[in-house]
């Protein structure tokens, strides 16, 4: 078995270690033989993580909301509404919280980014120049992520954040940069798992998966892209913003349903400055966790 998943908290500023759901499930799909047969044949595919979304959409489901609760010690009273109002899992699973439980860092100032989701954040300040994601030596090339060599070129030694969303965080993502997003488009792909288990033995995962690409345009920091990267047992990703309508920092641009899941997004060469905390973790290959409206970082 690989080593464990360790991670930098802002909060505590402690090295913690993970708890991982389905801990003993995932290191046999990437790290047995046998395992990782099963995902290439079915784990991966579409079918599987839909039919595993429609599982948790039965009301059956609901019964797994208040264990889910108790091994992972979540703050229920920051949920928008009671812990017993939930009819599904995938209903808790995309849960809102109350206003003000995600409080936007310096909202009114356009200079400064936030965090786009909860999670457990890697920042590169020059994607081109990093030392390798999750693991060194091993990288994606824009091209690769994008699916497009005149966006690649337009975003090319810029600066990158992946943020991992792991089951037991808030699933809901948001705008790190007021601006006006476009229409976003689809990159079809597999569905493997964006955990660090599987990452480290391929990185190439995260740009063979499913994604959805948005761009953003009139803001501050010039244009931003953000990604959102669908995985195993991931039923959909929902957005819910409105194209062509400018949005503040820190609005909601959509929701993931039941899976881990992972958001991109990037900056142009030379617009923002990400903070130290972040890249001096991320040159150690410490993710930092970290919640949504957080300092991300500011226009350089």
């Amino acid at each position: 078995m690989s080593a464990p998943i360790r991670f930098y908290n802002r909060y505590t500023r402690q090295i913690e270690t993970e708890s991982i759901y389905g801990e003993r499930w995932l290191r046999w799909a990437y790290e047995n033989p046998l395992g990782r047969f099963a995902t290439w044949l079915v784990v991966r595919r579409s079918l599987f993580s839909r039919y595993y979304g429609w599982r948790m959409s039965l009301s059956d489901s609901a019964r797994r909301v208040f264990p889910f609760i108790v091994d992972y010690n979540l703050d229920v009273e920051e949920f928008a509404k009671s812990a017993y109002a939930f009819k599904t899992f995938n209903e808790f699973f995309t849960r809102a919280v109350k206003p003000g439980a995600r409080p936007i860092a310096a909202q009114a100032d356009e200079t400064l980014a936030v965090f786009p989701a909860d999670g457990r954040h890697l920042g590169f300040a020059d994607v081109e120049t990093a030392p390798g994601f999750y693991v060194k030596g091993a990288k994606f090339t824009l091209r690769d992520l994008l699916g497009d060599d005149s966006l690649a070129s337009a975003f090319a030694g810029g600066s990158m954040l992946i943020s991992r969303l792991c089951p037991v965080d808030y699933h809901r993502f948001h705008f790190p940069v007021a601006g006006k997003p476009d229409d976003g488009r689809l990159i079809n792909g597999w569905l493997y798992s964006v955990s660090p288990v599987a990452l480290r033995l391929n990185v190439q995962r995260l740009v063979q998966n499913k994604r959805q690409i948005t761009l953003l345009d009139e803001t501050v920091f010039g244009r931003v892209a953000m990604i959102e990267v669908g995985a195993t047992n991931v039923g959909s990703i929902l957005q819910t913003y409105v194209p062509g309508r400018r949005v503040a920092k820190g609005e909601e641009k959509g929701m993931f349903k039941f899976g881990g899941s992972c958001v991109i997004t990037l900056f142009q060469k030379n617009c923002i400055q990400f903070d130290e905390d972040v890249l001096t973790q991320s040159a150690d290959g410490l993710e930092t966790y970290a919640r949504m409206g957080d300092r991300l970082g500011v226009r350089k």
